[in-house]
């Protein structure tokens, strides 16, 4: 193993289905869980015609050190088997662009998807806004919102530019120097996925603007 394959920091962002991990490299990846799901290094994976599909939704549960290394992932569909090192998952990481693309052909190839079931066209994701700044009320008018989400908007940096659109004063609170953000009472990232339901809410970093 490579010292600059060694990790410095892993952090599961379990709201946004994601593994983050630093290298002492330097190099930063955040690895979604359907990806680490559906590449992980077993027999029944890697000896399969087909390739592991309907797992868009899965999420880690629990994270268990191996020794010094590698990690051993708990996934909540049940798959508990894949042992993944440190070179795998740097591997995973630099290699990224290309391996998932060639696992959308191959689910293409077999006609798989990658979700377990099809999303009505008729369901729109709702969301719940929460605006506890004080100046910031002076321009919502109001202390929650329902917001339905554009097609296009499906994380909190496609929220915060959707919102910072609708007007300077708007554009002065949203942006993310100003304000930190919670879905569903937990501290989220610009890449944190929204989902029909979530209660999204923002708060002053340190002081009032």
């Amino acid at each position: 193993m490579s010292k600059a394959h060694s990790p410095t920091e892993i952090k599961l962002h379990q709201k946004s289905k994601i593994l983050e991990i630093s290298f002492a490299s330097g190099d930063n990846f955040k690895l979604p869980c359907e990806y680490l799901r559906t590449h992980a290094r077993s027999a029944e994976i890697e000896t399969a015609e087909k390739p592991v599909a309907g797992k868009a939704d899965v999420n880690i549960e629990r994270i268990e050190p191996q020794g010094n290394y590698a990690l051993r992932l708990y996934f909540n569909d049940g798959y508990d088997t894949g042992i993944f090192s440190w070179d795998t998952l740097f591997e995973l990481g630099d290699c990224y662009d290309e391996y998932w693309q060639a696992y959308l052909d191959r689910l293409d190839k077999y006609n798989l998807k990658r979700h377990s079931g099809e999303k009505p066209e008729n369901v729109k994701t709702t969301i719940t806004l929460l605006y506890f700044m004080n100046n910031l009320l002076k321009v919502t008018k109001k202390e929650t919102e329902q917001l339905e989400l554009p097609d296009s908007v499906t994380d909190i940096q496609g929220l915060i530019e959707t919102l910072a659109r609708r007007g300077e004063d708007w554009a002065k609170f949203f942006n993310k120097d100003s304000i930190q953000i919670t879905v569903n009472k937990q501290f989220a990232e610009m890449f944190t996925k929204l989902e029909h339901g979530d209660e999204v809410a923002f708060v002053p970093i340190s002081k009032e603007i």
